[in-house]
């Protein structure tokens, strides 16, 4: 799970950049859909955390799993505004407040989806 956790982050940080030099090419097709962009911070973000977690909850940690959830979720979400507050020094790229909200509540969403997970 860790391997996958950490295919994912390299995946949606290859996105950042792509983003950053206006190289998207069909993803920027894609994100002219109406609120596609906000369901990709959504979706992405929220995959990105769940997988972080379940691997999270396999390491012989001594922490509950709302504790670990908790503290990854906040550690990601500081890592998504720095990103999301970055994207106002590049020409391609815009500040948003409505994408900031999907992202965090992505990792809400997903966060409480690994909680209640069994295994």
């Amino acid at each position: 799970m860790k391997w996958l956790a950490i295919l994912f982050m390299l995946f949606i940080i290859l996105i950042i950049i792509l983003a950053d030099t206006g190289n998207l090419g069909i993803l920027y097709k894609i994100n002219r859909i109406p609120y596609a962009d906000k369901a990709g911070h959504f979706i992405l973000y929220g995959i990105l955390i769940l997988l972080i977690d379940l691997a999270l909850f396999r390491s012989p940690l001594a922490l509950s799993r709302m504790w670990v959830a908790v503290i990854s979720g906040l550690i990601l979400a500081l890592f998504i505004g720095l990103e999301e507050i970055s994207q106002q020094y590049f020409a391609d790229r815009t500040f948003s407040l409505m994408d900031l909200s999907a992202s965090y509540l992505g990792v809400i969403v997903f966060s409480w989806l690994a909680i209640k997970t069994k295994r």
